[in-house]
């Protein structure tokens, strides 16, 4: 090849234009779905903070009379009196010592006899149908419908208050318990089954971790069904416990202090529901995230 046809290729090389590269893939952050995993404690706390508000201005503004809405400072100062000297002739960590008492003892009958059961019924097709008539019979019921039936038949001491709120947080254990195993997927037990897992394994590594969560939860609702039953409870001829605070203040139209009853089962309701997140973030910390 001659000189200048070399010259005149090195020519070309240097004009051509360079190759384009194929884009880079762009990254795209996924989006978390429902409510993500941020607090929502500022939005609960101005929740709170707006509902407090809009009570003062109703009370200011004589929207409601004060024996039927009191102000918010005037329950407050209640609260601080039966917090030092008590009322309905008792102090209120008596009030609220018999209370716990009765919600605990309930609880532990309720979850000692309801996980079982659910368990059971999420496995065995004999089960469910036995016990589903009469758990969905009594569910839909308010307690108040069977409270002749438990002083009838049980009597006015502590053991027809404690049946009373042990039934009312029963059903949703139950329930609870057998959603859980009913939501199992198949692909895990028969995964399990072809590693060579007994039924023992399997339904300790593998039924009762899955239905925990769901366990879980449904002893949460329970606490909260007997929190809300706890007043029908204690209207069997009962001296002690923060229903019957609220009752006793209610025949003296006494409205403060009802609302200072009900402060108290909030508060208390509060502090085991948060208890009960508590021991859900250490039992099953995978929630949420599978």
């Amino acid at each position: 090849m001659s000189e200048l046809a070399i010259k005149a290729a090195a020519a070309g090389l240097q004009t051509e234009e360079p190759r384009t590269r194929s884009p880079q893939p762009r990254l795209v952050k996924m989006r978390n779905f429902g409510i993500g995993e941020k607090s929502t404690v500022t939005i609960s706390v101005a929740t709170g903070a707006a509902l407090l508000l809009l009570w003062w201005a109703i009370t200011q503004a004589g929207l409601v009379p004060k024996l039927f809405l009191p102000t918010p400072a005037e329950v407050l100062s209640l609260g601080v009196e039966i917090f030092r000297e008590g009322y309905a002739n008792a102090t209120l960590w008596e009030h609220v010592s018999a209370s716990l008492g009765r919600i605990l003892s309930a609880a532990v009958i309720a979850v000692a006899l309801g996980i079982p059961v659910g368990l059971l019924m999420g496995l065995s097709r004999w089960a469910k149908g036995v016990f589903s008539t009469p758990i969905e019979f009594y569910w839909p019921l308010p307690p108040l419908a069977y409270l002749p039936l438990m002083i009838i038949w049980l009597g006015i001491g502590e053991t027809s208050k404690i049946v009373l709120l042990a039934l009312a947080m029963f059903a949703p254990v139950v329930l609870s318990a057998q959603a859980g195993v009913r939501s199992l997927p198949q692909e895990r037990v028969n995964a399990a089954l072809s590693l060579g897992a007994s039924r023992w394994q399997l339904f300790k590594d593998i039924v009762l971790p899955s239905a925990l969560p769901e366990i879980l939860t449904g002893i949460r609702i329970a606490l909260g069904m007997g929190w809300s039953t706890l007043v029908a409870a204690e209207l069997i001829a009962a001296t002690r416990g923060i229903g019957y605070m609220i009752m006793s203040a209610s025949h003296f139209l006494a409205t403060d202090a009802v609302f200072v009853g009900i402060a108290v089962i909030a508060l208390c309701a509060f502090a085991f529901s948060f208890s009960m997140r508590l021991v859900e973030a250490w039992l099953v910390p995978w929630k949420g995230k599978q």
